[in-house]
């Protein structure tokens, strides 16, 4: 076999560069011939008026520079006021939505139940897709690389032979020898079955002339051929390599398989790459996994139709109950549910409705119940009042005469007056309690100074405190606090705690204070007696309540002093509460709003005496409720400064109709 010429072909140059001229010195590119100097002037040729133009030109540059910057930057601001604006308005909306969604989350069991289910499913399909995909792609992937290596194995002995036993020594013989041998490799046909890149390796030791340097189909270059590729099939012997790749295949990139090997021919070694293309399995794997995702969408759809239908049926029971139940509670004892089926659910409503009929009738016979009692006090107390005007009079006509009796008569008129008059007294609580109960109790409010009440109701109880030996002193700003209040009530109210103080006090002085601020009045009394234990607070507003049934009323009250003194309060919409210690004392405030209909939001007066040491308080603010060198005298207005509204209202404050904490006795 002749040697085979080596035939260089240059790689990468472009037909349109001009060819070297005369004398071998280059010409400038774009230029042509004696046309060259013209087109590259140089500035001794360049007119004066050429001159001057580029002058000016040059000269205005800096300026339009600046135009067009400043011209970039308000259309930078307008654009950047346009996104601000959209985000001002897309924010509201996502945070509606976002808020819209959790008070759904919160509050619908079916919507939580649905969501989830729809969550869990997607998140299942999304990784059982994922599964599913990657092996459908891995096992075509697997079955077309089989293919590729043993056809190329096949393909590249047919080529081997080929060469081996070619008998050529012409240039043209061998270029077509080795173009025929390729297009058999490539097996064109309506489809090419596989393209090569056929390339001499380079840097051979015993390099021969060739007359094939390159060759590939397509309009591919070795440039394709992944580099670890190369180098495996540079640095091997007669061993087969592959590697993915993309190849272009006229205007779009494809995915493939390249399979390297060496072939020689007439004494050069070649490096021979068969590039199977993959683009028939991506479609195929995209339809799969166009499948995949369209019935896992259908999927979620109708798992999210079936989690709604069947949560509904579950749910809709229970919202129907909880809707009931409310009515119920609003005092709608006539609703029912409705039963359908005999399954568990209906059952339980069955249940209910028995529930509610048994609690409609329970409640109404109490209603009746109550309503007979309330008619039974209002009459008894009506009807007592005639024969008690009578036995009131011949009390008080015997006990004028007293002295004319024995002693034990004398000690039986005594005893028979003081009952009349407790027995009054009652009669007069219960009637006004059962004017309550009916609801037919009114408010005669009127602007009236809270201070000269207090005043009032202090000079009415001195005969009292001067029995039990107790000093009353008053702790309230100068000038008067103007509130609407019924004063009937209001010195009712305060009559009343001043006299359970005074009962209480075991002969201590008691302290009362009046403050106010911008909604509010208030008004405490302070006791230093025997106090209360927490289970008597919680009581001490209760109807007939006593914290020692063995001990005597020696004031003669009526046990519901402090009850009518609380409906007192909720007429005015105030607070009434009690605190208390044990051998501490007690302390009484009543908070009104200074008009009638406001809302109290802190009272001016704290509920626990600052002189009590509170466990655990520390830098705690408190209020002096009065002047230790004033607390001696009996009665009148101590002290010119208005007490201090800078404690935190305390627990109690919200609850408008009673609060008791501590202890009382």
């Amino acid at each position: 076999m002749s040697a085979i010429k080596q035939v260089p072909e240059p790689q990468g140059q472009n037909p349109s560069e001009a060819p070297e001229g005369p004398g071998g010195s280059d010409m400038p590119r774009g230029t042509d011939g004696p046309h060259a100097q013209a087109a590259h002037p140089t500035p001794e040729h360049i007119a004066p008026e050429h001159t001057d133009a580029l002058s000016g030109g040059l000269a205005g540059l800096p300026l339009r520079v600046r135009i067009w910057k400043r011209r970039a930057l308000i259309v930078s601001l307008r654009v950047l006021r346009l996104v601000r604006t959209g985000l001002d308005k897309v924010f509201p909306g996502i945070r509606f939505l976002l808020r819209t969604l959790q008070r759904r989350w919160r509050r619908s069991l079916q919507f939580r139940t649905v969501l989830t289910t729809l969550l869990l499913s997607i998140s299942s399909f999304a990784i059982v897709g994922a599964y599913l995909s990657n092996q459908i792609a891995n096992n075509l992937f697997q079955e077309r690389l089989t293919q590729a290596e043993s056809e190329t194995r096949y393909n590249v002995k047919q080529v081997q032979d080929t060469f081996d036993g070619a008998q050529v020594t012409d240039q043209s013989s061998v270029i077509t020898l080795v173009y025929d041998t390729l297009n058999a490799v490539e097996g064109r046909g309506s489809v090419i079955q596989r393209r090569y890149v056929f390339e001499a390796m380079p840097e051979q030791t015993k390099p021969r002339n060739r007359w094939v340097e390159s060759r590939a189909s397509d309009q591919l270059t070795v440039s394709v051929i992944p580099k670890d590729l190369r180098a495996a099939v540079q640095d091997s012997g007669k061993d087969q390599f592959w590697a993915s790749m993309q190849f272009p295949v006229g205007t779009e990139d494809r995915p493939g398989i390249a399979v390297g090997n060496k072939v020689t021919f007439n004494g050069t070694v070649y490096e021979l790459y068969l590039i199977y293309d993959l683009d028939t399995a991506q479609q195929t794997l995209d339809e799969i996994q166009n499948v995949l995702w369209a019935g896992g969408a259908a999927l979620i759809i109708m798992i999210g139709g079936i989690a709604w239908y069947v949560t509904r049926n579950v749910v809709s029971p229970v919202s129907h109950a909880a809707v009931v139940s409310e009515k119920l509670a609003a005092g709608q004892l006539q609703e029912r549910m409705v039963v359908k089926g005999e399954d568990e659910v209906a059952r339980l409503g069955a249940s209910f409705n028995h529930m509610a009929a048994s609690l409609q009738e329970q409640i109404t016979q109490l209603a009746t119940l109550s309503q007979m009692q309330q008619r039974f006090v209002s009459d008894v107390s009506h009807e007592l009042r005639t024969p008690l005007t009578t036995v009131r009079m011949a009390a008080e006509v015997l006990y004028d005469a007293r002295d004319d009796f024995d002693p034990i008569n004398k000690r039986s008129a005594e005893l028979l007056y003081n009952q009349v008059e407790r027995f009054q007294s009652l009669l007069a609580d219960l009637l006004e309690i059962s004017r309550f109960d009916a609801g037919v109790a009114m408010l005669d409010a009127e602007a009236t100074d809270i201070v000269q009440l207090v005043s009032h109701v202090m000079e009415g109880a001195a005969p009292v405190a001067e029995e039990y030996g107790s000093a009353m002193t008053l702790n309230a700003p100068e000038g008067s606090i103007v509130v609407e209040m019924d004063a009937r009530r209001i010195d009712r109210i305060l009559r009343n705690l001043v006299l359970n103080a005074l009962e209480h006090g075991e002969g201590k002085p008691v302290n009362i204070s009046v403050a106010s601020n911008a909604t509010a009045v208030a008004v405490t009394v302070r006791d230093h007696g025997i106090g209360m234990t927490p289970a008597e607070a919680a009581r001490v507003f209760d109807r007939f309540w006593r914290a020692d049934p063995a001990r005597a009323r020696t004031t003669g009250g009526s046990g519901l002093g402090l009850s009518i003194a609380t409906e007192d309060t909720k007429l005015h919409s105030g607070w009434l509460q009690a605190w208390g210690n044990k051998g501490v004392g007690s302390n009484f405030r009543l908070t009104l709003p200074l008009k009638q209909g406001g809302t109290i939001t802190k009272s001016p007066l704290q509920l626990e005496p600052a002189d009590v040491a509170l466990p655990g308080a520390v830098d705690r603010t408190v209020l002096v409720l009065g002047n230790p060198d004033t607390d001696g005298v009996p009665e009148g207005r101590q002290g010119t400064a208005a007490p201090r509204d800078t404690d935190v209202a305390p627990a109690g404050d919200v609850a408008p109709e009673r609060a008791a904490t501590g202890e009382r006795s």
